[in-house]
């Protein structure tokens, strides 16, 4: 599960009203729900795109911070969509992500790579330095 934050000054429930109905938009039909650190997510069980095997999204609050939007992509292995002929399906799984998570928290691939990169380095610094 891999949790993005937004830009700095704006918040997900002001970016993204309409959370549920986003995920719906982009991956298909809500089929349940999941918890994950005391917030339930959105489960897309059988998303539009057969790249996808399940999707998982929703907000994930923080008690005295902006809330996260946590997000799970599960990818149906590599040779089965080439056996069942999806393998060409995999341009647009990889838009509809990367437009998703741009829409939720306002920055682009190379923007949330960075900062991933910042929080990895962050927890590699030995304490007391």
């Amino acid at each position: 599960m891999e949790e993005y934050k937004m830009r700095r000054g704006e918040y997900l429930e002001e970016r993204v009203p309409d959370l549920k109905g986003t995920i719906e938009e982009y991956f298909g039909p809500i089929t349940g729900t999941t918890e994950f650190k005391g917030s339930d997510l959105y489960v897309v069980g059988e998303p539009d795109n057969p790249v996808f095997e399940k999707v998982v999204a929703g907000a994930v609050a923080y008690s005295g911070k902006k809330d996260k939007l946590a997000v799970d992509f599960v990818e149906r292995d590599l040779q089965e969509l080439m056996e069942t002929g999806d393998v060409d399906k995999a341009g647009d799984a990889n838009t509809a992500k990367n437009d998703f998570l741009l829409e939720c928290t306002g920055r682009d691939a190379k923007s949330r790579r960075e900062s991933m990169k910042r929080a990895v380095e962050d927890d590699e610094t030995p304490d007391g330095v």
